[in-house]
């Protein structure tokens, strides 16, 4: 499944059986999934989050990252695909599928997605951004976030199945406009 307002590929099974083998590569962790992001601020290199996710005690609708024993095991992986002054494209993969993991563990590391209305706080604008930057971060109405490649073993055949989605139009006019007027 998708986050409501995230990009990209999704896989549904046809049948029962189908559905029941993809339940278990899901639990197994035997299906690979790779996304793109664009979240605020500079990193340096990528990393791993792996942090327990569960309800957050605030407030229900969200997710948190939670003590160790209170949430469930939910680890990403993260490398930085291209820098800007004020934020970073990465490509983010699950070793686990929990709800909104991704969005939870970049807002943990203080590097929350652009746009990310329930992570992501208020819009964040560069010191020196001119109007144009400041007029795409306000218009970007959705997480940036993409479901941009998905590998899995087919329930049936047995064979390995990889898909790629290339980046949506919103988050290339994005990215084009940080690379004109975001420059590191």
């Amino acid at each position: 499944r998708l986050d409501k307002n995230t990009s990209g590929l999704m896989v549904v099974a046809r049948s029962e059986l189908a559905q029941k083998n993809l339940v278990e590569q899901l639990q197994t962790h035997t299906v690979s999934r790779e996304y793109s992001a664009i979240v605020y601020g500079h990193m340096i290199s990528g990393g791993t989050v792996d942090a327990p996710i569960g309800r957050d005690s605030k407030d229900r609708i969200k997710q948190a990252v939670v003590e160790e024993g209170e949430g469930k095991d939910a680890v990403t992986h993260y490398r930085v695909i291209d820098r800007f002054s004020h934020h970073t494209h990465v490509k983010c993969i699950l070793e686990t599928g929990r709800t909104h993991q991704i969005r939870v563990h970049m807002s943990f590391i203080d590097h929350p997605l652009v746009a990310d209305p329930m992570y992501g706080g208020k819009i964040r604008f560069p010191k020196k951004a001119d109007d144009k930057l400041k007029e795409t971060l306000k218009s970007f109405n959705r997480q940036a976030l993409h479901a941009k490649k998905l590998t899995l073993t087919h329930p049936i055949s047995g064979e390995t199945l990889s898909w790629k989605a290339p980046l949506p139009r919103d988050l290339q006019e994005l990215l084009q406009t940080l690379q004109t007027f975001d420059p590191v």
